[in-house]
C-alpha cells in the first residue's frame, strides 16, 4: 500500500473507489475495469495502491473508518443509556445500508478484507459491552454478562451481513438491526 498523505484528487478518488466497490463489490473487477468506472488511468490507480487487491484493501478499510466515525457520531451527544446503546446498533445499520450483497459477498470470500471486517466487528462488539458496561454501572441498566451480551450481538451482527437472518427471517439489514437494537434493549432493562 501506498503510505502518506492523500492529496485532494486522491482523496476523492479513494472514495469514489468506495463507492463504487460498495455498490457493485471488487472481485470482479479488473484495474483496467476500475479505471474505466472512476474515468482516471491505472497511474492514477497505482499511486493509491500498488495492485488490484491493495486497492480493494484500501477502499474496505476507508469504507469502516467512515462507519465507525458515523456511528460514534450518531450517538455523541445522547446521554440516556438505553438510548445510546440502541442508537449504536441503529447507526451501525444506517452505515452499513450502502453496502450491496455484492460488496458484503467479496469481503467475505476476500481474506484480507474479511480480516477488516472481523476486527470492525471485534470493535463493535467491545463498543456494545462497554455501553452495556456504563449501564449498568449508573443503575439504568439490570446486571447481566455484558459479555455474554456483546457476543450474541456479535453473531446476530454476522448473520445479518452475510444475509443469513434475511434468508431465515426475510428482514432486510436495516429492519434486522432495529429488531437487534430492540432484543439487546429489552435484555439489559431494568
Amino acid at each position: 500500500m501506498i503510505m502518506g498523505s492523500l492529496t485532494r484528487r486522491q482523496s476523492g478518488l479513494r472514495d469514489a473507489l468506495v463507492d463504487l466497490f460498495l455498490a457493485k463489490g471488487f472481485l470482479q473487477f479488473t484495474l483496467d475495469d476500475i479505471a474505466a468506472e472512476l474515468s482516471c488511468s491505472k497511474r492514477t490507480l497505482y499511486a493509491l495502491a500498488e495492485s488490484k487487491e491493495q486497492l480493494a484493501v484500501l477502499a474496505v478499510r476507508e469504507f469502516f473508518r467512515r462507519s465507525t466515525d458515523q456511528v460514534e457520531a450518531a450517538i455523541a451527544r445522547t446521554r440516556a443509556h438505553g438510548r445510546r446503546l440502541t442508537g449504536y446498533l441503529e447507526a451501525v445499520a444506517a452505515a452499513l445500508a450502502p453496502a450491496s450483497r455484492a460488496f458484503t459477498d467479496d469481503v467475505a470470500n476476500f481474506p484480507p478484507a474479511r480480516e477488516i471486517y472481523e476486527r470492525n466487528t471485534e470493535a463493535a462488539a467491545r463498543r456494545v459491552r462497554e455501553l452495556i458496561d456504563e449501564g449498568c454501572r449508573e443503575g439504568a441498566f439490570r446486571t447481566v454478562d455484558s459479555t455474554f451480551v456483546a457476543e450474541v450481538v456479535t453473531a446476530s451482527m454476522r448473520r445479518i451481513t452475510s444475509g443469513e437472518l434475511t434468508a431465515a427471517t426475510g428482514l432486510n439489514d436495516a429492519q434486522a438491526y432495529r429488531e437487534l437494537a430492540k432484543l439487546t434493549l429489552a435484555a439489559v432493562r431494568r
